[in-house]
């Protein structure tokens, strides 16, 4: 299973002096947090796109492309590319060229976002949040399969035998689907061939079981071979030395950022039962010592068999340094001990010759 870290780039306010990073200082420590990440053995790092004042990621592509120059083996991803706001040709083109500013390193997690503010930005309708996503992503997957195309929706202007340039160094160069949670997402993801990544920020992880075997039943029913139908789980967590130390340190950033949302979104307000509650063995926190946060991976392993685990450190205002030694700590103590038990899972699970 690859091991990774996604990051939204957050600048939400110290929740004790109430001063925000500024824009420039975050861009600094986010190309050293990946440049940590490679150097400490971890497969994928991802950043996410958004278009708010408390995050610093607008364009993931130029962010990953400075990774790229620092970095020599870890994977580059979206985490996620808001396909419905954005031009899938653009998308294309950004992501072929950090494939080839990062020798064969790039991907593109496309979904259609979370949050709301790119659909104005870029002059689109809500009313149209379904039918726009699968009308660029119908695009961008003819934008992989050949280098003139010629393509027709309702929502984009078509295109007439084009060519789209640069090509990328994979081929395909590698697209996965990020959800939610809807049933409709993952058959479509399944139905296309598609890597699933599954974002599980609440609630007990074992009620998603059913959307990963709804995902492998749509593949398999579609004609898809089953090692081609990854899935990735992307989850809020963190390492610290010990447990009380861990949770002491992501409590603060994690009720700021979780409560702002919340407020946005009309969810309850988060509190430290709340919080714990998560952090327990059946809960979607992984938050705590390097042996908690092993086997609470390992737990969801069980789950879901998934060949990707991604997890979300930096939350909101989180010190930099604090992040800097939970990626280690993740790297160095978790990564090794879950590849270890897995290979060992695997050998037992072999048949005896």
């Amino acid at each position: 299973m690859e091991l990774g870290i996604y990051t939204f780039a957050g600048m939400a306010p110290d929740p004790t002096s109430g001063v925000a990073i500024d824009a420039h200082q975050r861009m600094q420590n986010l190309i050293e947090e990946m440049e940590l990440a490679d150097q400490v053995g971890l497969d994928v790092f991802g950043i996410g796109e958004h278009h708010r004042p408390d995050f610093v990621i607008s364009t993931p592509a130029v962010a990953l492309a400075a990774g790229a120059a620092r970095t020599k083996n870890i994977r580059l991803t979206s985490a996620v590319t808001v396909l419905s706001s954005d031009d899938p040709v653009r998308v294309f083109q950004e992501y072929a060229t950090l494939d080839l500013i990062s020798s064969g390193r790039a991907e593109i997690m496309a979904g259609r976002g979370s949050f709301i503010e790119s659909f104005p930005l870029f002059g689109h309708d809500l009313n149209d949040y379904d039918e726009l996503f699968a009308e660029k992503l119908d695009l961008l997957l003819k934008l992989r399969e050949s280098e003139h195309v010629s393509w027709r929706g309702r929502l984009r202007a078509p295109i007439d035998n084009l060519g789209v340039y640069p090509r990328p160094l994979q081929n395909p160069l590698p697209v996965w689907i990020a959800v939610g949670g809807t049933p409709a997402s993952v058959i479509r993801a399944g139905t296309l061939g598609l890597p699933l990544a599954i974002a599980i920020i609440g609630g007990e992880p074992h009620r998603f079981s059913p959307l990963v075997e709804l995902y492998r039943e749509a593949g398999a029913k579609a004609g898809h071979a089953a090692e081609t139908l990854k899935v990735s789980i992307n989850s809020h967590g963190y390492v610290g030395e010990t447990s009380k130390g861990a949770a002491d340190q992501y409590w603060p950033s994690y009720e700021v950022v979780m409560n702002k949302i919340g407020r946005e979104r009309g969810w309850p307000p988060s509190n430290r039962q709340h919080y714990e509650a998560g952090r327990s063995p059946r809960g979607a926190l992984l938050v705590g010592s390097p042996q908690e946060v092993i086997d609470k991976i390992l737990l969801q392993h069980s789950y879901f068999r998934h060949d990707r685990f991604m997890l979300q450190i930096d939350l909101g205002s989180l010190p930099h340094k604090e992040t800097l030694k939970a990626i280690e700590l993740y790297g160095t103590r978790v990564a090794p001990e879950i590849r270890k038990a897995l290979k060992s899972d695997v050998v037992k699970a072999e048949p005896v010759q």
